[in-house]
């Protein structure tokens, strides 16, 4: 027999775990101190300019 499912129960659970996964990629997206990203930008140049200078001419 099948088990008897609570819809308006189900239907909060699945909105919670939707929320809880939409808060997971915005805390990575935007959970970053300004320090962090101060940090990697400096670093992201950095590399940049790196590969830049080891470029052979043709």
């Amino acid at each position: 027999m099948a088990e008897i499912v609570n819809l308006r129960l189900a239907r909060k659970a699945k909105r919670r775990s939707n929320d809880a996964a939409t808060a997971a990629a915005n805390r990575a997206k935007f959970g970053a101190t300004k320090a962090e990203r101060t940090k990697l930008a400096i670093e992201t140049n950095r590399h940049d300019r790196t590969l830049d200078g080891a470029k052979r001419e043709e």
